[in-house]
């Protein structure tokens, strides 16, 4: 399924919020197996959306992405540009 470029963002925030909760469970809970192992799927599920995302759409990081020549890390919208969350919002209605 190919995914535009709002669904993709919208993916990807999904997913590093799981992976921020697994993370705070895990810090409680170390030995908890189950909880690692969708921890380690969760992160590795982000990663292939943010390289998705960022093959087509440009960085999402400045200091965590490479960048394709010229630098495009000033290009617009920015992924926390309030237009752009906006619009991102109406379309979810």
């Amino acid at each position: 399924m190919i995914m535009n470029k709002q669904a993709l963002l919208r993916k990807l925030m999904e997913l590093d919020f799981v992976a921020v909760e697994l993370q705070l469970y895990l810090n409680t809970h170390p030995d908890c197996r189950e909880a690692l192992e969708k921890f380690n799927f969760v992160v590795a599920q982000a990663q292939m959306l943010r390289q998705e995302y960022e093959r087509r759409y440009g960085p999402l990081t400045s200091f965590r992405s490479p960048s394709m020549y010229p630098w495009q890390w000033i290009n617009n919208p920015w992924p926390w540009d309030y237009s752009f969350n906006f619009r991102t919002a109406e379309n979810q209605l």
